[in-house]
């Protein structure tokens, strides 16, 4: 069984005005069981919040990392933590 775990991540790059926050969400529902939001910051980046299981973060994670997301990441940073909880599914902020 896996344990459940909050994953923070900040992508930069040419990450808004690209649809990246909604194909995020679209991974993130498609991997299932996990909740949280992508935000565009105002410095450009986007900030992704995932919890669930810890396998599904980590392909959430992989994917933002990867080729295949809109637009350009030119990197990713991330932190972990427990779930806080309150989120309702997976929301484009």
């Amino acid at each position: 069984m896996s344990e459940d775990v909050r994953m923070v991540a900040w992508v930069r790059g040419r990450v808004q005005g690209v649809g990246f926050r909604w194909f995020t969400r679209a991974r993130a529902l498609e991997l299932g069981s996990l909740s949280g939001f992508a935000l565009n910051l105002d410095d450009g980046r986007v900030q992704v919040v995932a919890e669930g299981p810890r396998e599904r973060c980590d392909a959430l994670l992989d994917w933002l990392r990867g080729d295949d997301t809109p637009g350009r990441v030119d990197g990713v940073t991330e932190i972990w933590d427990t779930p806080r909880g309150g989120y309702d599914g997976f929301a484009v902020r």
